[in-house]
């Protein structure tokens, strides 16, 4: 395997051995010679020796443990994971949700520097800036601050060198996924390299806060008339790339009961307001806030729900949505061949799924639930049969919808936390009621009807002309149809391994035949009453002959 990031020097390989010593600390070596790490890198070994693995700790916990440690590339990753819960065993998934994100702050005088490389003079537009963070996370770090107007706000300013580290990572992950493809075979189904892929678009956007400031300014327009939700105002002429200044917000942690009953906001309408916006905006707006865990959520003095943190955002287009349209009424309908249909159409069914098998598990699953009442149906149970359904036969959801499903689940929790008899069901019904009607509407029918009518006329005159191009060819001679074997490219990655070591064979082979010749003449300068030339054949075909057969053992063949 080659590493091609080696050529950038010794950041890439010091790196290198602190992902492979983290891991093996924590009791993955075993893991990472599969990847045959050791023979490849050669590092990483004192840190497997030195190391003790926390054996009473669950394998969940010690890779949640290996992840924080590594930082920020690889708390996202955990991040994205537990958003897949078809990928992993639920208690992975349990342990990859509670990552903990908060880490050591960093110096104010690095905050100090940012901002004015960034937005010029601080003192030009704060005059007061809170050396000691309010908050302090593996991207970014939040301090309280005065404009110079008296207005009070928070900067979010992001972590100093951190796009060199993430791009570092990144090239690594992405060498670290090609040997799991290559190695691991179970690797197919999780499409490990496609997930480095969008991990690292997914990095790059939220390390442009600019993506984060258009983010809060589109959530503030469509939510702007909604009585019961504030939205921090953004001051746009102090933010870049790096950094994000925003209005402060007053208030109480959604979660912190105790304080908001002493507020005298009443906790059954605040989860009925905070249940009524999350809705609006998957269903109504297609954009959502994808990161609602207690801590981006308070409540201001006057009631108002405030989000904060709108680094991660979920969107659903007019084909997903659509997609979701048909999901619910195939559900509405318990018309499995529907569901199925639309799964093929989400790309999450793979070429070699057991169809009859799902059909059935599908149907069973949907009579289950069919015809009981809303209040004896738990939505984070429905929801998580659903997901073991998905897990079992290795369906490939997009992420948008892995979001939307987490975050549906998460305020399910806070419903309930907030009021007791809270039931998700009650609040969805009217939604769903509105995304099937408006898949069935009349008007909408109309119109795509239309649009299929015409690009099957731009297909009519294209048929004519792409033949005519295909004929032309054929009597030209110049028609050839090429042809891709799957697994093809495994199967001459080990013939070329074995033709290496046959070849490799004959070298050591001809080195001991040539030396014996020399020996036996007993010509040329002498070393210890033998030949040098002899000695030295000898030597290196025995160095060479060690390295061969090491390296068979080491993968297990002979």
């Amino acid at each position: 395997m080659k590493f091609y990031r080696f050529d950038k020097g010794y950041r890439y390989l010091s790196r290198y051995r602190r992902i492979v010593g983290v891991f093996g600390k924590y009791g993955f070596a075993q893991f990472l010679d599969q990847l045959s790490l050791a023979g490849v890198l050669r590092i990483g070994s004192w840190f497997r020796k030195s190391a003790r693995s926390p054996q009473n700790l669950s394998a969940a916990t010690r890779v949640r443990m290996a992840l924080e440690e590594l930082g920020p590339t690889f708390i996202k990753i955990g991040q994205l994971l537990s958003t897949r819960s078809f990928l992993l065993p639920p208690q992975f998934i349990d342990e990859l949700s509670r990552l903990q994100d908060d880490v050591r702050p960093f110096s104010f005088q690095a905050i100090h520097r940012i901002i004015e490389t960034d937005l010029g003079d601080p003192q030009a537009h704060f005059s007061f800036i809170d050396p000691d963070p309010i908050a302090s996370a593996s991207i970014a770090q939040v301090h309280r601050a005065l404009l110079q107007t008296g207005e009070s706000v928070i900067i979010k300013v992001q972590r100093p060198q951190l796009a060199g580290l993430i791009q570092i990572d990144m090239d690594i992950l992405h060498d670290l996924a090609v040997l799991i493809q290559r190695h691991v075979e179970e690797a197919d189904q999780y499409d490990p390299v496609g997930m480095v892929t969008e991990l690292r678009r997914s990095m790059l956007r939220e390390l442009d806060f600019s993506n984060e400031a258009r983010s809060i300014e589109l959530f503030s327009s469509q939510h702007r008339h909604n009585p019961h939700v504030h939205v921090p105002r953004l001051y746009w002429d102090l933010c870049s790339p790096r950094v994000i200044t925003m209005e402060f917000i007053d208030g109480i942690k959604i979660t912190h009961l105790d304080e908001v009953r002493q507020a005298g906001i009443p906790l059954r309408d605040l989860a009925h307001h905070g249940t009524q916006f999350i809705l609006r905006q998957i269903f109504e707006k297609g954009f959502f806030h994808a990161d609602p865990h207690p801590g981006n959520l308070f409540v201001t003095r006057q009631g108002r729900i405030a989000p904060v943190d709108f680094g991660i955002m979920g969107r659903l287009d007019e084909w997903m949505m659509a997609k979701i349209s048909d999901l619910v009424i195939g559900v509405w309908r318990r018309d499995v061949d529907l569901i199925i249909r639309v799964l093929v159409d989400l790309g999450a069914l793979s070429i070699d799924i057991d169809h009859r098998s799902l059909q059935f598990e599908l149907s069973e699953y949907l009579h289950r639930y069919y015809g009981l009442p809303l209040s004896r149906i738990n939505m984070k149970q429905l929801m998580q049969e659903g997901i073991d359904l998905v897990s079992r036969h290795r369906l490939r959801i997009p992420t948008n919808l892995m979001l939307l499903a987490k975050t549906i689940g998460t305020y399910e929790d806070l419903g309930r936390q907030l009021d007791p008899e809270f039931n998700l069901l009650d609040e969805l019904r009217p939604y769903i009621k509105k995304l099937v009607l408006r898949r069935l509407d009349p008007e909408k029918i109309g119109y795509e009807s239309a649009k299929t009518l015409r690009d099957l006329y731009d297909l009519g005159k294209m048929v004519p002309r792409e033949l005519e191009l295909i004929l032309r060819r054929m009597r030209q001679g110049r028609f050839a149809i090429e042809l891709q074997h799957r697994g093809i490219q495994t199967f001459i990655r080990e013939m070329d391994r074995s033709f290496n070591r046959l070849s490799l064979s004959l070298i050591i082979a001809a080195l001991v035949v040539s030396s014996s010749l020399i020996m036996i003449q007993d010509r040329g300068a002498l070393l210890f009453g033998y030949p040098v030339l002899g000695v030295i054949g000898y030597l290196f075909a025995a160095v060479l002959g060690v390295g061969l057969i090491i390296t068979i053992l080491r993968r297990g063949k002979l």
